[in-house]
Order: structure tokens, then C-alpha cells, then sequence
């Protein structure tokens, strides 16, 4: 149950994190939000990411083993990224719609498969 919380914890971070790193790059579709100084965008991202950090934290102390969790932190890790990237090309393609997915992404996708089972894999 632990592993399922951590990385529902991981995914809704990542929604933040992605919102924050690159959300800001979508703000021409809303006039009010484009006009914003960069001042105004870095503060507009870290009032994201602070979201991010709300989830994040929570993920890694439940999915921790060292807090009673069932993950290394090289576990931990490679969760953490290969959701970033599952969120980021579901946001990317579905909600800010400016990339298309190519065959080449799904062959990186398919390494980072490989790489997870070589993370979990116990020799």
C-alpha cells in the first residue's frame, strides 16, 4: 500500500513540477498572464513548484525504506523520473498540445523501461 501512496504522491507532484517548469512557456494563450516580467513568471513557477514540494516530500518518506517504505533511493529515483516523463509527455501532448509523439520518444521510452528493470532487478 506504501508503493501505491508513494507514487500517487510522485505523480501529483510531477503534474506541479511540470505546470512550473514549463507551463510558463504556454502563458501567450492567456493575455492577462503573457504580460507577466519574468520576475513575474519566476514567482508565478515557484508558487507552483512550492505544490510540488507538498507532494514530493510525503512520496519519498512513505516510499522510503530507511522511513518504512519499500524503496531505495536509487529506486526512488528512477520511480521519480520515469513518472516525470510519463506525466510530462501526457501534459505535453494532451493538455498543451505543441509536441507531437514521434517514434523516436518511444524508443527512449522503452530504454527507460529497461533501465528500471535493471534498478529493481535484485542480482
Amino acid at each position: 500500500m506504501k508503493a501505491f501512496y508513494c507514487i500517487l504522491l510522485l505523480t501529483l507532484s510531477n503534474i506541479f513540477m511540470t505546470l512550473a517548469w514549463y507551463g510558463h512557456l504556454q502563458l501567450k494563450q492567456y493575455p492577462t498572464l503573457a504580460k507577466l516580467s519574468l520576475f513575474g513568471i519566476i514567482m508565478l513557477s515557484w508558487g507552483l513548484a512550492f505544490f510540488e514540494y507538498i507532494f514530493q516530500v510525503p512520496a519519498n518518506r512513505v516510499g522510503s525504506v530507511e522511513t518504512g517504505g519499500p524503496f531505495s533511493l536509487f529506486e526512488l529515483k528512477t520511480i521519480q523520473e520515469a513518472v516525470s516523463l510519463t506525466v510530462f509527455t501526457l501534459i505535453t501532448v494532451y493538455f498543451f498540445k505543441t509536441d507531437k509523439l514521434a517514434w523516436n520518444h518511444l524508443v527512449g521510452f522503452f530504454f527507460m523501461v529497461v533501465a528500471v528493470f535493471f534498478i529493481f532487478k535484485k542480482w
